[in-house]
C-alpha cells in the first residue's frame, strides 16, 4: 500500500471517527436536555402536590382537612401527608371526630330468619351495581346463607405467603368470593399469611385469643351472621362456625351506628351483611382510581340499609378489596400490582 493510499485511510478513519463522537455527542446532549425537562417536570408536579396538601391541612375548611387526613390515614403508603403537617395527638383527634361510634351490643343469635320472597329461588345469587356521589361499587346477593363460609390460606405465619381471592374461590371450587380479615401488613408490604384477630373455620378457633376482646365477624351454625366485640371464647360459645377479625360494626340488631362527622375517610372498601330473610350481602367499592375515589363508613352504612341489612361489618378494604364471581374479578383493584395475596376470604360454595 502507498504512502498516499495509508494516508487517505488514516483520513477517513480519523472522519468517521469524529461523525461517531459528533453523534454520540448529540445524543448525550438530547438525554440530558430530556432529563432537564422530566426532571423539572417532575419537581413542578411534587411543588403542586405539596402546594395543594399545605392548602387542605392548613386552608379554612376543617370539614375538608379532616377527610383528606381520614382518608389518608387508612392507607399504607400515604400516611405521611398527613403526619407532615399533624401531630399523632391531632391526627388522632381527627380520626376519633370522623369515625363510627364504637357499640357493645352483640347480634342476637336467637332471633330467627323471615320468610323471604318466595318466587326467588334459594340457590339464586344476584350480582347488582351500586353508586354513590364518590364511588361506584359491586354488591353480591347469596340467598342461601349456608353458602357463605371462611377459606383461609394453608398455613399462617409472618413470613408466608397468603392466597389471592381468585385462587380462594379457585381452589375451594367456590363460585364467588370477597375479601375477609386483617393481617399483618407492615408499611404496606405484607405477604398476607399472618391474620390478626381471631379466625374461625369449622367451628374451631384456628388463630387469635380466647380472651382478648376484638371485633367479630361471621357466622354461627345457624348461618346467621354475628357481628360484634368478643372474645375468642365468646365467639365460639355463641356458636360460630366461620369468622374472622375486623371492624368496626355498621349495623347490630337491625340498628345502624352512629356515625359522627364525615364517617371515615374515603377508600376501597369491602362490607358484609345479612337481611332478616337471611341473604347475605358481600359489598365491594372501588377507591384510589378516576371513576371511583372511594367510600366513608356512613356510605357504606347507607348502603347496606338500602339493601335492608339488619346485620353488617367492615372488612379489611384498601388495596385487599377485591370480589370474584363466577371465575372473574368483577371490580376494579386499587393496587398498582394486582390483588393481594390474605390469609382469608369468604367464600359462596
Amino acid at each position: 500500500m502507498t504512502t498516499e493510499k495509508m494516508q487517505r485511510r488514516n483520513e477517513r478513519f480519523i472522519e468517521i471517527r469524529e461523525k461517531k463522537q459528533g453523534r454520540g455527542s448529540r445524543i448525550k446532549r438530547i438525554v440530558g436536555r430530556c432529563s432537564a425537562v422530566f426532571g423539572t417536570l417532575i419537581f413542578s408536579l411534587l411543588l403542586l402536590l405539596f402546594g395543594a396538601v399545605t392548602i387542605i391541612c392548613r386552608g379554612p375548611s376543617p370539614s375538608v382537612r379532616d377527610l383528606f387526613v381520614t382518608t389518608v390515614m387508612e392507607t399504607s403508603a400515604a400516611k405521611f401527608l398527613a403526619q407532615m403537617y399533624f401531630s399523632d395527638a391531632e391526627i388522632k383527634a381527627i380520626q376519633r371526630k370522623n369515625a363510627v361510634v364504637e357499640v357493645q351490643e352483640v347480634t342476637d343469635a336467637s332471633a330467627e330468619f323471615v320468610e323471604g320472597d318466595k318466587s326467588i329461588p334459594k340457590e339464586t345469587i344476584e350480582l347488582l351495581d351500586v353508586s354513590g356521589p364518590t364511588f361506584k361499587g359491586k354488591m353480591l346477593i347469596i340467598h342461601d346463607p349456608s353458602r357463605v363460609k371462611v377459606a383461609v390460606a394453608p398455613v399462617f405465619g409472618m413470613n408466608l405467603d397468603g392466597v389471592r381471592v381468585e385462587d380462594f374461590v379457585k381452589n375451594t371450587g367456590a363460585v364467588a368470593g370477597i375479601n375477609g380479615g386483617g393481617f399483618f401488613d407492615e408499611n404496606g408490604v405484607g405477604r398476607g399469611g399472618m391474620p390478626l384477630g381471631v379466625v374461625i373455620k369449622d367451628s374451631k378457633l384456628i388463630n387469635g385469643s380466647l380472651t382478648y376482646a376484638d371485633f367479630v365477624v361471621g357466622f354461627d351454625q345457624n348461618n346467621k351472621l354475628i357481628v360484634g366485640k368478643m372474645t375468642g371464647q365468646q365467639a365460639l360459645d355463641l356458636g360460630m362456625r366461620d369468622a374472622v377479625s375486623f371492624g368496626p360494626v355498621f349495623i347490630v340488631n337491625g340498628k345502624p351506628v352512629e356515625v359522627a362527622g364525615s364517617g371515615g375517610g374515603l377508600n376501597p372498601r369491602t362490607v358484609i351483611g345479612q337481611r332478616a330473610d337471611g341473604a347475605v350481602l358481600m359489598l365491594v367499592i372501588d377507591g384510589r382510581q378516576t371513576h371511583s375515589i372511594g367510600a366513608s363508613y356512613k356510605d357504606c352504612i347507607d348502603v347496606m340499609m338500602q339493601f335492608e341489612a339488619i346485620n353488617a361489618a367492615n372488612l379489611d378494604g384498601g388495596s385487599s378489596s377485591l370480589m370474584v364471581y363466577n371465575g372473574e374479578v368483577v371490580n376494579v383493584c386499587a393496587s398498582l400490582y394486582g390483588s393481594r395475596k390474605l390469609p382469608t376470604a369468604f367464600i359462596v360454595k
